[in-house]
């Protein structure tokens, strides 16, 4: 395919909408072709290599949804295209994760393709805009009041035939209430209905029954055989009005599907909240001193920034400045403010609390911790639980059994009561709608994990939930993850005639060259260290340094074996501890020093093993350091089950034993040689100080890293699962009640409408209580910020 033509792209700092005119439904010619422009896809799209091709991963959201069909009709109209890879929507959230081949298709082509058949795509801040969101709602609340309004006037009406006996009312009388209601139901229809029948001619044009079709119907019905019984009183309908019945249903519906429409933007909030955190205008300082306004987007690293109190940081950056009072709780889950000093880092998306800051960036876009922290709740957002698939795979043969269920009540009793035979079949058209099926597990799973989220407790992939809610054993690594991520020098033994400090001055010029923790706990030992030219130092992985001193002498600071040292000698000389990790400085004389180090264990590892403890968890010890040094570790921590002086490669043999003798793992990790083990267990955390691609492969990232939100999180888990069978336990006993009430007559089409949408709401709320849970660990949680992190 051709390179696709420059697009011309206003450079207005104003927030991007090329449909910001757009009023009506999504029509075909309007002009997608800005969202080929590579600067608008760098904010909803990454592009990476698979296989030697580019592949493109756009995150977009669908407006125009209501339901899992919805999500199954984009998809269709997406699948099999030519250079489209996969492409999924999350019905509870309306996000569509796109993957595409940019040289066989342009995405303003894709997004026509959803344009034919009735949505619309956009991305996701220009979706979540504060001026979208107000007309989305202003229309739904329109329609609700129309509907509520005319619901009234038609009960008004309608109220006397129920109270009075036959004969009572003058007929002249009767048939003008009765006009006087068909025409209130008509905003109704026209106006009000609209969404429904939108939808339900979109998915019949697609050869599909989404959940809008037996609604559509419904409402269609009843308003023609109450029509036919206004216009001609003495026909075979004159009986059926049914306009209160009409009315009470659209309005119940459309006020079920508004409220679903506000706890869902809550359920899913956090995400939305952090997509629109960035400012759109930044003050960039030129050359001069000077400063110039910029759209966000022609930020570059090395550019000094003044941020306003109350902005947030537009990139990762150095404080120039004095000090800087900042607010880090959504990135990080920590409520207090922090101060950074002068040459102090701070990250996007945090918020300047004080006065005007001038930072020098260092990251920005997607190289920033705040576009990772998105990726992963992006990813999140997107995600199909197992049992959601299920759930949506289900709705669509029970839209066909539900037609197919109502022709059949309205067949039966036509033969015993022809007038009450439409109104049986409406009721059973209205109460099998399946939404609250499609809506329980998804709602439950969002809801927590927008509650994790504002704990600094990222969900990277909802099913994440139904594995940890299933897990038997939880597994450790050792070393940043129950050890502090930071290692510090206890002692120092030297050989006779050499002072501690001549042994840390000795060992800083090597340690300075490394940024492994032993190096930056000698490097902090030693102090400044003393005013010297820096060595030619050669470092060898897992083993050591090696320099040369400017007087010609070799030196070597790591292990026994690097340093020529034999450890049984060593001990037995007093020269090391024993199951206590060291490092061995040497020079040509042979040895110099000692280095006893300590990790420290993390203060609440304790509490966070015993708590798992409590809720029927093994806890195992999995390290790739010394057996002396892990066994030390787990005897601190009561810990009973230890593999240790393993490889990366050995983790995952390990891990995957433990699977096939039934074990269901979670795994903890936090540094890149966990990677492999962290992607191969049931379910994963990585720590928010480890490794960024270490939180790639993981399913849950704790910001914080403390050990006790892991607990709160499995707790978390087990409670969501609770809440999701008691929604599909719900829905399910609700069809299997209300069907045969309504085929055998007893529920009248009002009824039928007012059941299904305190249905739907009653899963929504369910769900939402998971949003106001807060675990006991949660709240006890201690408030100091995380250590500063370190190297992996």
């Amino acid at each position: 395919m051709a390179d696709p033509q420059p697009v011309a792209v206003s450079t207005s700092t104003a927030p991007w909408s090329p449909w910001s005119g757009h009023r009506g439904p999504l029509e075909v010619h309007d002009d997608f072709r800005v969202l080929d422009d590579p600067l608008e896809q760098r904010d909803f799209t990454e592009v990476r290599e698979e296989g030697g091709r580019t592949v493109c991963e756009s995150t977009l959201v669908v407006q125009g949804m209501y339901c899992a069909a919805c999500a199954d009709t984009v998809e269709a109209a997406l699948a099999g295209r030519g250079g489209v890879l996969e492409a999924q929507v999350h019905a509870a959230t309306r996000r569509l994760t796109l993957r595409w081949d940019p040289a066989r298709t342009r995405l303003s082509e894709l997004a026509e393709a959803v344009g034919r058949v009735g949505y619309r795509l956009l991305p996701m801040q220009q979706a979540f805009a504060v001026s979208e969101r107000t007309r989305e709602t202003r229309r739904a609340l329109w329609r609700l009041f129309v509907a509520g309004f005319c619901m009234m006037q038609v009960m008004m009406y309608t109220w006397p035939e129920y109270v009075t006996e036959p004969g009572q009312i003058p007929a002249d009388l009767l048939q003008l209430l009765r006009w006087a209601s068909w025409v209130l139901s008509l905003p109704v229809l026209l106006l009000a209905s609209g969404p429904f029948f939108g939808s339900a001619w979109r998915d019949l044009r697609q050869g599909r029954i989404g959940m809008d079709v037996p609604v559509s119907l419904g409402i269609l019905i009843t308003f023609v055989v109450s029509t036919l019984a206004t216009f001609d009183p003495t026909g075979p309908w004159g009986h059926d009005i049914w306009y209160d019945s009409l009315t009470m249903f659209v309005f119940f519906l459309l006020g079920g599907r508004y409220l679903e429409h506000k706890l869902r933007d809550r359920t899913a909030g956090a995400l939305d909240a952090l997509m629109n955190r960035l400012p759109e205008v930044v003050q960039r300082e030129r050359a001069d001193g000077a400063l110039e306004a910029i759209s966000l987007k022609r930020l570059q690293a090395g550019d000094v920034v003044h941020v306003q109190a109350g902005q947030a940081f537009p990139g990762d950056g150095e404080v120039l400045s004095e000090a800087a009072t900042v607010d880090e709780a959504l990135l990080t889950g920590e409520s207090h403010p922090v101060t950074r000093r002068r040459g102090e880092m701070v990250v996007a998306g945090s918020h300047n609390l004080g006065g005007t800051v001038r930072v020098r960036l260092q990251r920005v876009g997607r190289q920033t911790r705040f576009a990772q922290i998105v990726a992963l709740m992006e990813q999140a957002s997107t995600d199909k639980p197992r049992l959601a698939r299920l759930a949506d795979r289900i709705a669509a043969p029970f839209l066909v059994a539900v037609l197919l269920a109502a022709g059949l009540a309205g067949l039966y009793w036509w033969q015993f009561d022809p007038s009450r035979a439409l109104a049986v079949a409406v009721a059973v058209l209205i109460v099998t709608c399946p939404c609250a099926l499609s809506l329980a597990t998804p709602a439950a799973m969002l809801a927590a994990a927008g509650a994790l989220a504002r704990r600094g407790i990222l969900t990277r992939r909802l099913q994440a939930f139904e594995a940890l809610a299933a897990v038997d054993t939880v597994v450790f690594d050792k070393t940043g993850t129950l050890t502090q991520d930071r290692v510090l020098v206890r002692d120092v033994l030297t050989r006779p005639g050499v002072t501690r400090a001549q042994a840390l001055a000795a060992a800083w010029p090597l340690a300075r060259a490394s940024l492994h923790p032993v190096s930056r706990a000698l490097v902090a030992a030693a102090g400044k260290g003393p005013d010297a030219p820096a060595w030619e130092v050669r470092e060898t992985p897992g083993r050591g340094l090696t320099a040369q001193g400017p007087d010609g002498q070799t030196w070597r600071l790591g292990s026994a074996a690097h340093c020529g040292l034999d450890e049984a000698t060593l001990l037995a000389s007093g020269r090391t501890l024993a199951d206590v990790p060291c490092a061995y400085l040497c020079d040509e004389q042979g040895w110099l020093a000692t280095f006893v180090l300590d990790e420290g264990v993390r203060p609440e590892a304790r509490e966070a093993i015993e708590r798992l403890r409590a809720l029927g968890l093994q806890v195992r010890l999995l390290s790739g350091d010394r057996l002396g040094a892990a066994q030390r570790v787990a005897r601190m921590l009561g810990i009973e089950h230890v593999v240790a002086g393993v490889s990366p490669e050995d983790k995952l043999a390990t891990l995957r034993r433990w699977q096939a003798e039934g074990r269901r793992v979670a795994m903890v990790g936090d540094g890149l040689n966990d990677g492999p083990v962290l992607a191969a267990a049931d379910v994963s955390f990585a720590l928010g100080h480890g490794a960024p691609l270490t939180q790639t492969r993981a399913d849950m990232v704790v910001q914080s890293g403390r050990l006790t939100d892991i607990v709160a999180t499995v707790e978390m888990a087990r409670a969501t699962l609770r809440v999701v069978r008691q929604n599909l336990a719900w829905a399910a006993g609700y069809n299997a009640l209300a069907v045969p009430l309504a085929v055998a007559g007893y529920m009248p089409p009002w009824a039928a409408g007012l059941g299904m949408a305190a249905s739907s709401l009653l899963v929504i709320g369910n769900a939402l209580r998971l949003g106001r849970r807060t675990p006991l660990l949660l709240q006890q949680a201690p408030r100091a910020m995380p250590a500063q992190p370190a190297a992996t």
